[in-house]
């Protein structure tokens, strides 16, 4: 998400409180016994266990099919690439011993992997099983809504839509310890991607294994990174173990993660001060009798939330109907007053404190810093709809998460549009995470609550989203200035960094000013308890929201 975050979401994402951690560290034992300090942590506890709660169950745990944020914190934990995000987001080596060796034309990449990197089941992880996973993924039958991000390899784009067989894409096996990257394009932040997980390698074996079950259950998935799932009941929570076969065991310290679903916040907060949590984040009402704790944190990401309008309803397909609606909610009293953990309110899609260009400038530097709310132009716009639509009275469906909080953020936007825009009744129809997010998916909603965490360090990562064709608009918002704009921006504007960050900036303009495809809400930040037991946890800005390799707990 630098500063943290799908997207991603998302998808991102898209629960007030996805997979929430706290911190880690690194273990090694003399015999059965563990050691008070291990790799300059000192003051070990006995046992290194870390509790944790989901708003949300584990929706897809294939790397393929994968799109929501929740899922991603899990593949940063089970699985490594061929890169990893430390601290700060600095790309570092995972399977890859180094950095590539570059052609001269920079798009010909040679990595080589180490050769002690293993599979929860034995199996050596080899050059073979990305090029598997990444044509698997590609493949038309997969289905992978984050396909197109991998459309920066030579041939990606034609493999996916079944121009072309899986064996034409620009990646091979040289050997079994090195794998052969052709790029059709290189961005500045290529080398991240390689760091998300749907660039996680996949083993042809066992994914051909369990068939229509592969990854479905806990054991039917198989894992190389630092932990692996060891249990998982659908709807309650899942338990992460130290991986014995992983590499770079000897610096995971802890032993056991124990992740449960609780959506009720009152909940959450109990088991937080029972000491059967390590870390609770808090809903609004919570916020003022515990911000002067100890273990009070607040901590802004990268993610900013949004209402998606599907614009096949007649109603948000007027340009003056979804103007209204954004200007007719309050977002300084939505993030104080129903939110008040710290969020921000705001008027765009990329978040602030994020993008910067060549010369350091933030990406919405220079924009106005007014934000929208008018109830007076609001029912203008609402008017000039009305007119166009020859209609006074519309009723539409908010499709919502079935949290606590997310109920309120539904009372609320449902008091603000129809106390403002006269005639307008909205129905909210609360689901949980997955369901949701399959609504989403099929159209079946009119407007939802959305967010969005970045997949990689660029502006792109959010504006790409509502292109025309891509598998995540998912709102039939089309405007082909815009989707021109994006092409170039990912294409010959990548020779002239400068011209591109303008466009960039243009085409946002496009998105919300001009057409309101969407409304922004907030950029999130989370206000939350955690125990001073809990050290190391490492959160990111983007990919998978924190890793737990270097977490531990000391006494």
């Amino acid at each position: 998400m630098k500063k943290k975050s799908l997207f991603l979401l998302i998808a991102m994402l898209l629960v007030f409180s996805s997979v929430l951690a706290a911190c880690g560290s690194d273990e090694k034992t003399d015999g059965d016994k563990k050691q008070t300090t291990t790799n300059g942590k000192e003051n070990l506890a006995d046992e290194q266990v870390l509790d944790l709660a989901s708003t949300a169950d584990i929706p897809d745990l294939d790397q393929a099919t994968a799109t929501d944020a929740v899922s991603f914190v899990v593949f940063s934990n089970v699985f490594e690439g061929l890169y990893t995000l430390g601290e700060n987001d600095k790309v570092e080596p995972g399977i890859a011993k180094a950095d590539p060796k570059k052609s001269e034309d920079g798009k010909i990449w040679t990595i080589e992997l180490r050769e002690d990197a293993k599979w929860s089941n034995g199996d050596p992880v080899t050059a073979h099983d990305f090029v598997y996973g990444w044509q698997r993924t590609l493949a038309p039958d997969t289905k992978s809504e984050y396909a197109s991000m991998m459309y920066s390899i030579k041939n990606a784009e034609a493999v996916n839509t079944g121009e072309l067989p899986p064996d034409q894409l620009g990646v091979k096996a040289i050997d079994d310890y090195t794998l052969e990257i052709t790029w059709d394009k290189v961005y500045p932040y290529t080398q991240s991607l390689l760091a998300f997980g749907t660039f996680m390698p996949q083993n042809k074996k066992f994914v051909e294994s369990k068939g229509e079950n592969y990854a479905k259950e806990a054991n039917t998935q198989v894992y190389n990174g630092p932990f692996v799932l060891d249990s998982w009941t659908h709807g309650q929570g899942w338990t992460y173990k130290k991986n014995d076969q992983y590499w770079d065991k000897e610096n995971v310290t802890l032993d056991t993660i124990n992740v449960q679903v609780i959506k009720d916040d009152n909940t959450r907060l109990q088991l937080y001060n029972k000491g059967e949590l390590d870390r609770a984040n808090l809903a609004a009402v919570q916020v003022p009798q515990n911000k002067n704790s100890e273990d009070f944190k607040v901590e802004k990401d990268s993610s900013t939330f949004f209402l998606k309008m599907n614009q096949k309803n007649e109603l948000l397909a007027n340009v003056h109907a979804r103007k209204a609606i954004s200007m007719a909610i309050d977002k300084v009293a939505f993030t104080e007053k129903i939110l008040s953990d710290g969020s921000t309110p705001t008027d765009y899609l990329v978040p602030d404190d994020f993008a910067y260009d060549e010369n350091d400038k933030e990406f919405h530097e220079g924009y106005p810093d007014e934000l929208v709310f008018n109830v007076e132009e609001a029912q203008k716009e609402w008017e000039l709809a009305k007119k166009d639509l020859g209609k006074d009275t519309f009723t539409i469906e908010f499709l919502n998460y079935d949290t606590a909080s997310a109920k309120k953020v539904g009372e609320f936007i449902k008091e603000q549009l129809e106390t403002n825009l006269k005639g307008l009744t909205v129905n909210i129809v609360p689901k949980p995470f997955g369901p949701m997010l399959e609504d989403q998916k099929a159209l079946n909603y009119d407007i939802t609550y959305a967010g969005w965490g970045p997949d990689y360090p660029d502006p792109m990562t959010f504006l790409e989203l509502y292109e025309t064709n891509n598998s995540f608009n998912r709102s039939m918002y089309s405007n082909p200035e815009y989707d021109a704009i994006i092409a170039a921006a990912n294409g010959p504007l990548l020779e002239d960094p400068a011209k591109r960050w303008t466009e960039m900036q243009k085409a946002e303009k496009i998105l919300i000013e001009e057409d309101q495809a969407i409304v922004p809400l907030y950029q999130r930040s989370y206000s939350y308890l955690e125990s001073p037991k809990v050290k190391g946890v490492v959160p990111h800005n983007f990919a998978g929201d924190y890793t737990y390799k270097d977490a531990y707990i000391v006494k």
